[in-house]
């Protein structure tokens, strides 16, 4: 064999040899790259995802048997959370919450408390409405009394009870009666709508003006009529996370749950309206 001959197949092997080695680096690279992409990914989703410790509500008192609901289903979505819930008059719990109240959500009864918050700084974007809620009368089982409409609770000898005039369904109430021209001398005025719903349950008040939401959740303890009016003195309820939200990540979760689909679902079978 030439030694030219010898030369070129010592050189073709080197160059098949080179080759291999090429493609062989190439693959390992290839499939290293690919595990890191899925590997990152992985780990991304999951840091996106994972979610624990507390979450601070702070709930209108008219939200209370929906959202309880709501935070059970939260917790078993997501294991190692806790939700804890401060349910009050809206503008009580707005107060606390510019007093430094440790809160991570604030789910008000309407724009006009949710206000107290914003303009003091207190929410971290904009709030949402995610439901909303119309006034009912709740009288005694029965209804002894035959209330039959709003102006029935002017009558004489009547106890009634309504809200606060700073608490929404108060608010909403007021503006109710000023609609239909109605004076109406209640015999107290309940820091939230169910302490006024309690008056009712206890036979301490003959009738009270309350969400509908509320008489639902009564059951067979009270009776409901409906009044026209209501529906000029429907309340839009707000959330919004705040900006000192000690578990930020907990409360964008809750926050997404409340609005979701099976969260709205939960809270129209409470009796709530769609936003």
């Amino acid at each position: 064999m030439s030694r030219s001959v010898r030369r070129t197949r010592r050189t073709l092997t080197v160059v098949g040899l080179g080759t291999a080695a090429l493609l062989t680096l190439s693959a390992c690279g290839s499939s290293d790259s690919s595990g890191s992409s899925d590997t990152d990914t992985s780990a991304s989703a999951s840091a996106g995802t994972k979610i624990s410790g507390t979450v601070n509500v702070f709930a209108a008192a008219s939200l209370k048997e929906s959202f309880t609901t709501l935070g059970k289903q939260f917790e078993k979505e997501h294991p190692g959370t806790e939700v804890t819930f401060n349910f009050g008059g809206s503008d009580s719990l707005a107060a606390g919450i510019n007093s430094g109240a440790p809160a991570d959500v604030f789910a008000a009864a309407s724009p006009k408390t949710m206000k107290i918050v914003t303009d003091a700084g207190g929410a971290a974007g904009d709030p949402s409405t995610f439901v909303r809620n119309q006034l009912e009368i709740a009288t005694l089982p029965g209804n002894p009394d035959k209330v039959a409409s709003l102006k029935d609770l002017t009558k004489s000898g009547l106890k009634v009870v309504l809200c606060d005039k700073t608490v929404p369904c108060g608010a909403a109430a007021q503006k109710a009666l000023d609609a239909s021209k109605l004076k109406l001398t209640p015999v107290s005025y309940e820091q939230d709508v169910k302490s006024a719903l309690t008056k009712v349950e206890l036979k301490e008040a003959d009738a009270a003006v309350v969400y509908q939401t509320d008489v639902k959740s009564a059951g067979d303890k009270v009776e409901g009529v409906n009044f026209p009016e209501s529906a000029d003195a429907i309340n839009d309820y707000p959330i919004a996370l705040l900006k000192k939200a000690p578990n930020t990540a907990a409360a964008k979760a809750f926050i997404d749950l409340v609005k979701s689909p099976d969260g709205q679902k939960a809270l129209t079978a409470a009796g709530f309206l769609e936003p």
